[in-house]
């Protein structure tokens, strides 16, 4: 399974969500890792594991976890030679509680999660070093009472101070300093007492400066009376240090010795406090426990998708025992994406060995890949299309899969000219069954749903959508065929029904009425099909007809031809002029016409066209009947 997989399912958002509930940070890391396996008996482990975990919580969600990250740097320090400090030990007294508290915690829980309780048996009893560290270690120091040593120096070492403390009293009120002190308080620099002298005292007082005020008025002096006294203290705190740095070498050799108790008891806690994050996150989703098969079976009842939440629509299918490829129809929003990605993610998780967010009695099939090509993958690096990287992507799954293969596509084909994806959709799916997956793939293509409900092995189902409410309800119905209810949404919005027939035609070559009982004669239907003679497509419609329109006595061009004519009448209803060129009338098409000299600017207004177009003979027996009838002589026809 690659790292698309992972992502594109939600799997290592759902890693991040029950990372947050571990409490150290070994543990963090090993969730962040967490891969699907492929033993099954690994994986009903696993779920029996956090199963009784789960049992544990419901008892009592405080169980002591202590965090390790500290503990694994002391022992690693002291594995180099170099003593803990005493608050590092405090921290090392902290982790060693928390492991007796953590089998005290369980001591009362063998009866709910035998197998998880007993896993606390592995921590060895570490009373005795946690009493000897207790005994040295208080309030993150090194207690005085650690050694009879260190008691004896510290001892002394504050009966000295207060010595010293005392002989400074005297001195400040001493007749001898009084005229030269700034005040009679006493302070202390770098660890040794001083008193205020002023100034301009300073070669009056037999001892030395340590510090100045800031105004340089004052300074601060060790008296020669006080020097001695400090010496000795100075040396009680050096035997002091040294004291205390054997009694923290001696402490630390002593956790050494445990070095090895201590490991598995890291171990322990580390492995508790990942099983109680999956327990908790598990919890949290309301999840259940799925059987495994083997024969690549599945069984989900009420299936959620869990970073949906709330807003989750249960999923329940049974697939498998019949057929090994499905194809999901619905309309867009309705939840196919939805479907195999919950699908997808479910059985990854169930195979990770983590509870599924499934009613009791589901079942998840165990399979070695599960491939998925969904959504946009375009690829900017590579200057791809969103078809070819997804493409790509597909070429790469038909070389890897086989008959332990979960395959999930969503809208096969799609990005390219409909005919050729849709072909493309259908030989992949053929291609893919053949080599033995196990396949869900969701499609608009008619097409692809007319091939499954012929294809061996394979199965239609559609998301059902309400047309009442005009919302899809998610829910996913097996051995069904669906469309994408375009027609009957546009339908109930009240588009024309005569437009919906007329798009309904040319969608699947076959007439169906949307009638049903709208009045067509209502404004709303009727504004919707009424023509506008003046919309612009009309008004260029007119314009261009007004361009190509000619009248009798233009001078006009044949465009093919180049020669000249005169138009003598027309148009026909299929646009065509009589036009006289010399002395022959020809029918040419308004569109093999060009215009030359308007008649208007050469002939005067009503001016008599036979002149042009008649002969003499013609005109002259025309005249004659006007005036009178002449028996037995007609005009002819073909001058007309």
């Amino acid at each position: 399974m690659n790292e698309q997989t992972f992502d594109v399912l939600g799997y290592n958002q759902i890693l991040l969500e029950i990372e947050a509930f571990a409490k150290t940070g070994l543990g963090k890391e090993t969730i962040r890792k967490l891969k699907p396996m492929q033993d099954k008996w690994r994986m009903e482990q696993s779920l029996k594991e956090v199963e009784e975990a789960i049992k544990i919580l419901g008892i009592s969600s405080s169980v002591p976890i202590h965090t390790l990250d500290e503990m694994l740097t002391s022992i690693n320090q002291a594995k180099k030679g170099t003593y803990l400090r005493a608050d590092q030990f405090t921290f090392v007294i902290s982790f060693l509680e928390h492991c007796m508290k953590l089998k005290q915690f369980m001591r009362d829980k063998e009866f709910v999660a035998p197998h998880v309780a007993s896993y606390v048996e592995s921590i060895a009893d570490v009373s005795e070093l946690t009493a000897e560290l207790s005994r040295c270690i208080r309030h993150g120091g090194l207690d005085d009472y650690a050694s009879s040593d260190l008691s004896y120096l510290r001892r002394q070492l504050a009966i000295t101070l207060e010595k010293v403390k005392e002989k400074a009293n005297q001195l400040v009120k001493s007749k001898k300093y009084t005229a030269y002190l700034q005040d009679t308080n006493i302070s202390e620099r770098n660890g040794h007492l001083v008193i205020s002298i002023k100034r301009e005292y300073r070669s009056k007082i037999q001892g030395r400066v340590l510090d100045t005020s800031s105004s340089g008025a004052t300074v601060f002096m060790e008296p020669l009376e006080l020097a001695d006294m400090q010496s000795d203290i100075e040396m009680m705190k050096l035997a002091e240090e040294h004291e205390v740095e054997r009694i923290l070498y001696e402490l630390t050799e002593k956790l050494l010795e445990h070095e090895q108790v201590i490991h598995v008891a890291i171990e322990t806690m580390h492995h508790y406090d990942v099983l109680f994050a999956k327990a908790k996150y598990s919890k949290l989703i309301d999840a259940s426990i799925p059987s495994i098969t083997e024969d690549y079976t599945m069984d989900l009842i009420d299936a959620r998708h869990p970073l949906l939440g709330q807003k989750a629509v249960p999923l329940t299918i049974k697939f498998g025992e019949e057929h090994r490829a499905l194809v999901i129809t619905g309309p867009n929003t309705g939840g196919k994406t939805v479907t195999i990605k919950t699908i997808g993610l479910l059985t990854m998780l169930g195979q990770s060995g983590l509870p599924i967010p499934a009613k009791k009695g589901s079942k998840i099939a165990n399979f070695q890949h599960i491939f998925v090509d969904i959504g946009d993958g375009q690829s900017m690096e590579q200057n791809l299309s969103t078809f070819s990287s997804r493409l790509v992507n597909i070429i790469d799954i038909l070389k890897q899969t086989n008959d332990r293969s979960l395959v999930l596509l969503d809208e096969l084909g799609s990005g390219t000219d409909p005919g050729e994806g849709m072909a493309l959709a259908i030989v992949i799916l053929e291609q893919l069954y053949e080599k033995g997956a196990t396949l869900f793939a969701t499609t608009h293509y008619s097409e692809m749903k007319e091939f499954a409900d012929e294809a061996e092995g394979f199965l239609n189902g559609t998301m059902e959508f309400d047309l009442e409410t005009l919302r899809p309800t998610y829910r996913l119905l097996l051995g069904q065929s669906g469309r994408s209810q375009a027609f009957e949404i546009a339908n109930k919005l009240g588009l024309h029904p005569l437009l919906i027939e007329k798009a309904h035609r040319i969608t699947y070559k076959t007439g169906k009425s949307y009638h049903g009982d709208q009045d067509l004669k209502e404004l709303d239907f009727a504004q919707q099909i009424a023509v506008n003679k003046y919309a612009r497509k009309n008004l260029n419609k007119l314009e261009k007809e007004k361009r190509s329109t000619f009248h009798q006595g233009d001078t006009i061009i044949l465009t093919e031809t180049k020669e000249i004519g005169i138009v003598y009448s027309g148009p026909d209803e299929k646009g065509n002029y009589i036009v006289q060129v010399q002395k022959e009338k020809r029918s040419v098409n308004h569109k093999r016409i060009q215009l030359y000299i308007k008649a208007a600017e050469l002939y005067p207004e009503n001016y008599d066209y036979d002149i042009v177009f008649k002969s003499k003979e013609y005109r002259k027996l025309h005249n004659q009947q006007k005036r009178k009838h002449i028996k037995d002589v007609w005009l002819e026809d073909s001058e007309n």
